[in-house]
């Protein structure tokens, strides 16, 4: 499930959002992954007809970009079908594999999910998303499958919310301007005003637990991972069901190793030439 987009959505960014051609500007690389961008959980094989309009492209330009990703090995084509083939997985191990702290991160959060008996995730903040780059589960918590890659709202989940703390005003307005919140079960907040009052208090705190806001029965809590200039540049959770571990006994039991795991991950990151 993309819980970013209702399913008559396409994939290009508003008009406000997209960068204005220019010299510096490449348009037949943006429409290349948009083209690759339209494949998603929903749409895993599509017709020619269905990648144009979900990238917001001509038959003809899907089709030359579709050809050409086919040439090189990222899409196949079965009759009519075009789907991605796993070599698009190169493009996202390029990322993980530039970055130190993931290599870092993963046995410390192991050892956490073998304490605490939780699922354990970090991940980043990408505008009104945040971004999966490891998880280490234990028991499926959830009705969607979430995986390194996996996209959820940042407004409604812990880990987004530890991030949208340490965005200045104007951004953190802007964002709010652009992504409307929207509710994903009864306990969601949906004031901008109350979201910008929970952010203030996660700042104050150092840490955000979510309750039953993006899924009935989840509830999860975290803490930042932050760079040798102290910027947040991850965040770092532990989730589990609420009827097996109410948000308050999670801060109680699990926030000290939660903060200890993150601090240990943040140190070993530092120390990195």
């Amino acid at each position: 499930m993309d819980w970013r987009m209702p399913e008559s959505a396409t994939l290009p960014a508003p008009a406000d959002e997209r960068p204005r051609p220019g010299d510096s500007y490449v348009q037949s690389f943006a429409r290349g992954l948009a083209v690759i961008r339209s494949f998603d959980a929903r749409a895993p094989q599509q017709t020619l007809t269905e990648v144009a309009q979900r990238a917001g492209l001509t038959r003809a330009g899907a089709r030359r970009i579709l050809l050409t990703l086919e040439g090189l090995g990222y899409v196949r084509s079965q009759g009519r079908q075009f789907s991605l083939t796993p070599k698009i997985l190169d493009l996202g191990f390029a990322y993980l594999s530039s970055q130190p702290l993931w290599n870092l991160a993963e046995p410390v959060m192991e050892s956490l999910v073998e304490d605490v008996k939780e699922s354990c995730s970090a991940a980043v903040l990408d505008g009104a998303d945040i971004v999966y780059v490891l998880r280490v589960p234990t028991h499926k918590i959830m009705s969607i499958n979430l995986g390194i890659g996996s996209r959820l709202p940042a407004a409604c989940t812990s880990m987004g919310r530890t991030l949208l703390a340490e965005l200045d005003e104007a951004t953190l307005d802007a964002l709010l301007a652009r992504h409307p919140l929207q509710a994903h079960t009864a306990r969601t907040i949906t004031d901008p005003d109350a979201l910008k009052a929970e952010l203030a208090r996660v700042r104050r705190q150092g840490w955000c637990v979510v309750d039953q806001e993006l899924e009935e029965g989840l509830v999860s809590l975290s803490v930042p991972i932050r760079d040798r200039a102290g910027r947040a540049i991850a965040a770092m959770n532990v989730s589990g069901q609420a009827a097996r571990t109410s948000a308050d006994s999670m801060v109680e039991q699990f926030l000290p190793r939660l903060r200890s795991a993150a601090a240990q991950i943040s140190q070993m990151l530092q120390m990195k030439p």
